[in-house]
């Protein structure tokens, strides 16, 4: 039954087609072999040579099969006795031996290869030749490098290093770019930037999309994100280069996905911002001073100040004079504030005085003018992270523009007095005021109470 099957199976490949021994498919992956490869039998004879040694050395595989060793052909003589000393010697030595070699060409010249040779044992167990693979040494060098150098930046780079996937999640990451995001090496690894990041994801998401279908930008860009962490979220820059990586293996181009490098850049960004934010604002403050310097009317003066330090800064502003009354019994008179001039609500324009009687405003007990003019101190507040609805009704409640949630409240000072509160107002479009924003705002206030002071004097004198 077997004998019949057996020569069923013969006469199916036909009468001149032989069984195949797998000979055909050993030739197919040793020519398929990136790297140069060599065999020799127990007697230093070779038995295989394939395509690439041929490339790399010039001979054919019918030219060097059967040969003895590589004397006089791909070694010189002089140095042929060492060359297969050094080889044989792998066939009765543990695991891998790596030498380096100067071997010729067919064509006379010399090529500088690195090998590895190990023993090839028959079914016995006992050596039966050697097999050598070798590839040009600069060749080698330029792979380790590579592999060099991918492990220094996904072990000790200073900066970030992620590689995405072309799903756009992170597939390697380094320790920087673990500690930039907040989370350990292996949490972050497929997971969607929108889990990492809470700002920045779509611009971050966009450049990756565009380096996987274009390529890299020519150069490294600045993206301000906004971090996740236990701490609540934190805004940085990160400078950022990408390269788009593709397999060295595939006939046609196929993205593996985009190498992201970036480095924080924060703190000097942050710096150079404050700086432009200094001169820009040192520079209103000039122009300030020189356009109040030709106003005839005090009153007029303060406006000035007023109109040229929103640029930037605020989305209104408003001036209340405190006015006093009687003591009340038992105790001191309350606060009382009069509007004396606001930033028009519509059109954009010049703010003007209401006149020097004021309107009063009724400001409920507590509202932060209040408290700046009690305290002779500045105050800031906001609507905080409530809904829009609610900050509508929080600004109202204030008697504030209802698009207001940040206020600035600053005492008014002159010659020992406070004479009222300016109040700035942002809208959701801008950040809350900052220590350094209450600096300036001070700054315009004293100029605006030097003005106020010096137009009281002038309707009493006159």
């Amino acid at each position: 039954m077997s004998a019949s099957r057996r020569r069923g199976t013969t006469d199916e490949l036909g009468p001149d087609e032989p069984e195949r021994d797998g000979s055909d498919l050993l030739a197919a992956l040793l020519d398929g072999m990136d790297a140069a490869l060599c065999a020799f039998d127990a007697d230093g004879r070779v038995t295989h040579w394939n395509r690439e040694a041929e490339r790399i050395l010039g001979w054919a595989a019918a030219e060097a099969v059967g040969r003895h060793g590589f004397a006089g052909w791909a070694v010189r003589t002089a140095d042929a006795a060492e060359v297969e000393e050094r080889l044989m010697a792998a066939m009765h030595a543990p695991g891998r031996q790596v030498h380096e070699f100067a071997l010729l060409t067919k064509d006379g010249g010399r090529v500088l290869v690195r090998t590895q040779s190990a023993a090839v044992r028959g079914a016995d167990g006992k050596p039966a030749g050697v097999y050598c693979a070798f590839s040009e040494v600069h060749t080698q060098i330029d792979l380790e490098r590579s592999i060099a150098l991918s492990e220094a930046l996904f072990e000790d780079a200073s900066w970030g290093v992620v590689l995405v996937d072309a799903d756009l999640r992170p597939a390697v990451v380094n320790a920087h770019a673990a500690r930039a995001l907040g989370v350990g090496r292996t949490a972050v690894l497929g997971r969607p930037l929108g889990e990492l990041l809470a700002q920045g994801v779509e611009e971050l998401e966009s450049a990756l999309t565009h380096v996987l279908a274009e390529g890299a930008p020519p150069a490294p860009s600045e993206i301000w994100v906004g971090v996740r962490t236990p701490e609540g979220e934190k805004r940085r820059c990160w400078r950022s280069g990408f390269l788009r990586l593709a397999s060295p293996l595939a006939e046609q181009p196929v993205p593996l996905g985009v190498g992201w490098l970036f480095q924080d850049v924060t703190d000097s960004r942050q710096t150079d911002q404050e700086a432009a934010q200094l001169r820009f604002r040192t520079h209103q403050l000039y122009r300030a001073a020189r356009a109040a310097a030709e106003s005839e009317d005090p009153g007029e003066a303060a406006t000035v100040h007023l109109d040229y330090a929103l640029a930037g800064f605020a989305d209104h502003a408003l001036i209340d004079r405190v006015v006093t009354h009687g003591p009340e019994a038992g105790g001191e008179a309350p606060v009382r504030l009069v509007r004396v001039a606001a930033t028009p609500s519509g059109a954009p324009g010049p703010t003007h005085l209401t006149g020097h009687a004021g309107i009063p405003v009724r400001y409920p007990e507590g509202h932060p003018a209040l408290q700046c003019a009690g305290r002779a101190g500045s105050v800031r507040t906001g609507a905080g992270t409530a809904a829009a609805e609610d900050a509508r009704g929080w600004a109202t409640a204030r008697q504030w523009p209802a698009d207001t949630v940040h206020a600035l409240c600053v005492a008014l000072r002159s010659r020992g007095r406070t004479l009222g509160v300016v109040t700035f107002l942002r809208t959701s479009g801008r950040t809350r005021f900052e220590r350094a924003d209450v600096l300036y705002a001070e700054d315009v206030a004293a100029r605006i109470a030097g003005a106020l002071d010096l137009a009281e004097l002038v309707a009493k004198i006159g």
